[in-house]
């Protein structure tokens, strides 16, 4: 059985220079039950399905099974995922002993940026470099899944007041220099 214990931030900072490697992710997902999430993700040339149980420890923790399938099979299983997409580039940065992913969204996310730290324990300490600002973990308008079906340039605006309420208004500006919502998107 594999826990995925991860911990999750907006990206504030330039990190695309500190990126050894990126890749194209295209994933779509199926009904599930509430809290669950089947999907299917198309990295480059290959294909996974996943299935991820419910969050534990303010969504710090979770159960995930994943399989490599062909390609040809990824697909097909595409068409048959929900409608919509959740589209990104992801960067990986190495980051002392750990790897930081980085998803640049696309599409109707396009202008989130997020890094992901996977963790061995729930206890594990980490360096947390210059480019990663507020902590997302557990915040379920960044899971994936809900991203599909309420994107980011939906509540963009009201996310960025709520940073300027709290005080984060450097972080509102490191944020928006490249965080552009599409012009078809802009209100």
């Amino acid at each position: 059985m594999h826990f995925e214990i991860e911990k999750k931030f907006l990206v504030v900072g330039e990190f695309k220079s500190l990126a050894y490697s990126h890749s194209h992710i295209e994933q779509g997902y199926f009904e599930s039950a509430p809290g669950k999430t089947i999907r299917v993700r198309i990295r480059d040339d290959k294909a996974y399905l996943t299935i991820k149980g419910p969050s534990k420890n303010g969504g710090l923790s979770r159960y995930e099974f994943e399989t490599e399938v062909p390609i040809d099979d990824g697909h097909q299983l595409m068409n048959l995922c929900r409608p919509g997409r959740i589209e990104k580039t992801r960067w990986l940065v190495k980051n002392g002993k750990h790897i930081i992913e980085v998803d640049e969204f696309h599409g109707d996310n396009e202008g989130l940026v997020m890094a992901e730290i996977e963790l061995n324990s729930e206890d594990e300490a980490y360096e947390k470099p210059d480019f990663l600002g507020k902590e997302l973990t557990g915040d379920k308008r960044f899971y994936n899944s809900h991203l599909m079906r309420m994107p980011y340039c939906v509540w963009k605006n009201a996310f960025l007041k709520e940073l300027k309420d709290k005080g984060l208004g450097l972080c509102i500006e490191s944020f928006n220099q490249d965080t552009e919502v599409p012009k078809s998107r802009k209100s």
